[in-house]
């Protein structure tokens, strides 16, 4: 895991949101970072190599499949989950109240 992966699992882990999510879990043919199988919600935390055309084009490839198996997506940056903690856990747990 990157730095940024594991400053998010710290928040994650041991259902501190009073839910369970999994982490590098296997779905179909891709491997989520962070997963809450009985939410149906995907936590992924992008590096800078995310930013490249070719890379985008596959990540959009790999939401429209993970959409498809009924999952929402949120996404962050390396750089959101290492300085600004607070507004991505506002994010997610958002999500798992809508």
């Amino acid at each position: 895991m990157t730095s940024a992966e594991k400053r998010l699992w710290e928040e994650l882990k041991g259902n501190k949101l009073g839910v369970h999510f999994r982490r590098q879990h296997v779905i179909g043919m891709y491997i989520a970072d962070f997963v809450s199988l009985k939410n149906h919600l995907v936590v992924e935390v992008d590096g800078e190599y995310h930013c490249e055309s070719a890379q985008q084009l596959a990540d959009q490839y790999r939401s429209d499949y993970l959409r498809g198996k009924g999952y929402r997506i949120l996404r962050f940056t390396n750089h959101q989950v290492e300085t600004d903690i607070e507004s991505v856990m506002s994010i997610i747990i958002k999500s798992l109240i809508e």
